[in-house]
């Protein structure tokens, strides 16, 4: 089956001031789901400027206690690889993250696209599509895509706000238009 989260933002923010943001928002206070991330490789592409990242983040296991009853959910943490592809030149950044826990029995991908805005060319447009797919698990496959679904609405929430009040502090008022 699965469950699949589309979400849409626009920061009135420039592209260049969003992807920064974007870059330092974890870890963060504001969500402490979030251990650490750390940057495996890095490189440019010279013929077309466009830079490469690949990153892992370690997360505090957020499945409710009563299911890691069972045993592979009984872990304290769960990594996240994150693989982007900035594009100076086109303000474009493409970014594809999967989980790299539980890959037996559940599917997490989300892909993100930051871009210029088409309202005005200084504000940034992120579009997500979340998909989680869990698989081998019996009767608990519904409640835990339900529970992925609403993890996930709430998450990419989150972290909207988080990267509104990254751009607010580090950037100042939003650009009106």
């Amino acid at each position: 089956m699965g469950v699949t989260v589309d979400v849409r933002q626009v920061y009135k923010y420039p592209f260049e001031q969003v992807v920064a943001s974007f870059l330092r928002k974890y870890p963060n206070p504001m969500d402490k789901n979030v251990i650490s991330v750390k940057i495996v490789e890095e490189k440019r592409d010279e013929s077309t400027g466009v830079i490469y990242r690949k990153r892992i983040a370690v997360c505090q296991n957020v499945v409710p206690e009563i299911l890691r009853k069972v045993s592979i959910l009984k872990v304290p943490n769960i990594q996240l690889e994150e693989e982007s592809w900035l594009n100076p030149q086109e303000r474009n950044m493409a970014i594809r993250s999967h989980c790299l826990t539980w890959t037996q029995y559940a599917s997490m991908k989300e892909e993100s696209v930051f871009q210029e805005s088409v309202e005005n060319p200084n504000w940034t447009e992120f579009i997500q599509r979340g998909r989680i797919s869990i698989t081998g698990a019996g009767f608990l496959n519904y409640i835990l895509e339900t529970f992925a679904s609403t993890f996930l609405r709430q998450g990419a929430q989150k972290g909207i706000r988080i990267m509104e009040m990254l751009l607010k502090e580090q950037c100042g008022a939003p650009l009106a238009e």
